[in-house]
């Protein structure tokens, strides 16, 4: 915040200099107004009063779209049995085994897609919110906060993958780059490698995370690499590692494990310690 200076001169007793002093002036400070979020009413059974918009799912948007508002049913795990539901105009619920009198079926029909339901239809809106089968598979219920936040959980995913794939060492580059790409990592510059490193995470951050702190991924890439220069060899049914100079065996591979998860896993051991020494000189 800038602070206005202004001189103001005084004359003092006579004899005396002439002295001027600097008045600091500090503007008012104006406190800015709070973002409030919107708030709605609750119904006595705590449902939400507001207006909601639903969309049709993978984008699809037809000029209409008429979804089933009758012969439909949801299972009711307090009651323990499914019971019928209708959308009707003059129910005031629906739950048929609810109504009473005559029920006059109303159409719920998507225009180009979407839907919008006031908010005096509580009936038609808890029905597409929570008890509808299509939910969530046919159509959803757009809920913007819901959506951000989720968007935003995924952005900092992908800034966390992209922070970690920058500060990585070659080797852990390679193991993870192997995951992806297979064999072809080892025809790839340390440039290459980098680049698709960086497009890996913004992809796929999750499981590149994952990679990451999975700490077998490195042994992993070492007996992959053992195993493509010959020092190893991996039996035609993948169930046995072997020298590859003499075919003496070294570990059996568990029933139902990958081959190299299994091997990673045997490098922990005492044993395997100790063939993993021997195999870094020999890749040195």
């Amino acid at each position: 915040m800038t602070k206005k200076q202004k001189k103001a001169s005084y004359q003092g007793d006579p004899g005396d200099e002439h002295v001027e002093k600097t008045v600091v002036e500090t503007p008012p400070v104006v406190e800015q107004p709070k973002r409030k979020e919107p708030t709605y009413k609750k119904a006595g059974d705590g449902w939400e009063i507001k207006d909601r918009m639903y969309n049709l799912k993978r984008g699809a948007s037809p000029l209409t779209y008429l979804i089933r508002g009758s012969n439909i049913f949801w299972f009711d795990e307090e009651k323990g049995y499914e019971r019928e539901l209708k959308y009707t105009s003059n129910q005031r619920t629906c739950f048929v085994d609810e109504m009473v009198g005559e029920q006059r079926l109303e159409h719920i029909i998507f225009q180009n897609g979407n839907l919008f339901v006031p908010k005096e239809k509580t009936v038609l809106q808890k029905m597409m919110s929570l008890y509808h089968p299509h939910r969530d598979k046919l159509f959803e219920e757009n809920k913007p906060a819901q959506k951000a936040a989720s968007e935003i959980d995924i952005l900092e995913m992908e800034i966390e993958a992209l922070n970690a794939a920058k500060n990585l060492d070659i080797d852990m580059v390679e193991a993870i780059m192997r995951v992806e790409v297979g064999s072809a990592v080892s025809s790839m510059s340390s440039k290459e490698l980098k680049r698709d490193l960086l497009l890996y995470a913004k992809r796929n951050p999750e499981l590149f995370l994952e990679l990451v702190n999975d700490e077998n991924v490195v042994l992993r890439n070492f007996g992959i690499k053992a195993t493509e220069m010959g020092i190893l060899k991996l039996s035609n049914d993948q169930r046995t590692f072997l020298w590859g100079s003499n075919d003496r065996k070294l570990m059996n591979v568990p029933f139902d494990e990958h081959p190299y998860s299994a091997l990673a896993a045997w490098f922990k051991t005492d044993e395997g310690m100790e063939i993993y020494s021997n195999i870094e000189k020999q890749l040195q």
